[in-house]
């Protein structure tokens, strides 16, 4: 592992990816450790996930502050308190705000169901398999405050066959993704990640 690297993995469902990542991590496969969980949905299932983890939870109630960007303020505390490196977006169902995009700018991830820029936002899945795509996949990509907009940091080819069904291509799209985060995970945490503009490069491993 990455000496001390630290990840908060962002969420608001079931976990699924933070499950993933946090397996990688106990097993060794992750050079990081997740050290907290920010959800903005404090009876979601990954909560409970990570409480049997022993991981720490910063749970809010989004409706209980004016704005985002105040409740976006006391999670940058927290991060900042607990010397977070990375931030790893993982079903987490809210747009980010400069309070958090701009102080994490190149240090926060996210992974969408499809080959960006094909099908942002939300169902990419229904999308691709509507237009009729033959390929489609997972990108994990920096966020810069757009609806899926930051640059690619890594890309994974899914087929799509005549008798997949949306149960069928989902599932196979997150057999990919937990294959492909984890691995970029690594990457950001052995330094082997460089930005330029739009061109994320990953170095060779050491």
């Amino acid at each position: 592992m990455a000496q001390g690297y630290r990840i908060a993995v962002f969420a608001s469902g079931q976990g699924s990816n933070f499950q993933n990542l946090l397996d990688a991590s106990r097993a060794g496969g992750l050079a990081a450790e997740i050290v907290l969980l920010v959800c903005d949905k404090p009876q979601a299932p990954v909560v409970e996930r990570a409480r049997q983890a022993g991981v720490e939870c910063f749970l809010f109630d989004p409706k209980a502050y004016a704005r985002r960007e105040d409740y976006e303020a006391e999670i940058a505390e927290k991060l900042n308190g607990l010397q977070v490196d990375l931030i790893v977006l993982a079903g987490y169902m809210r747009l980010l705000t400069p309070v958090l995009v701009e102080a994490y700018a190149g240090r926060m991830i996210n992974i969408h169901p499809s080959l960006l820029p094909a099908f942002p936002g939300k169902n990419a899945i229904g999308q691709a398999l509507d237009y009729g795509v033959k390929v489609t996949g997972a990108t994990v990509h920096l966020v810069d405050g757009g609806m899926d907009t930051g640059a690619v940091v890594a890309q994974t080819v899914v087929k799509v066959k005549a008798e997949d069904t949306l149960a069928s291509l989902e599932a196979k799209i997150h057999a990919a993704e937990q294959e492909l985060y984890p691995q970029v995970v690594s990457w950001f945490a052995e330094g082997r990640i460089r930005v330029e503009g739009r061109k994320v490069k990953v170095l060779p491993a050491p």
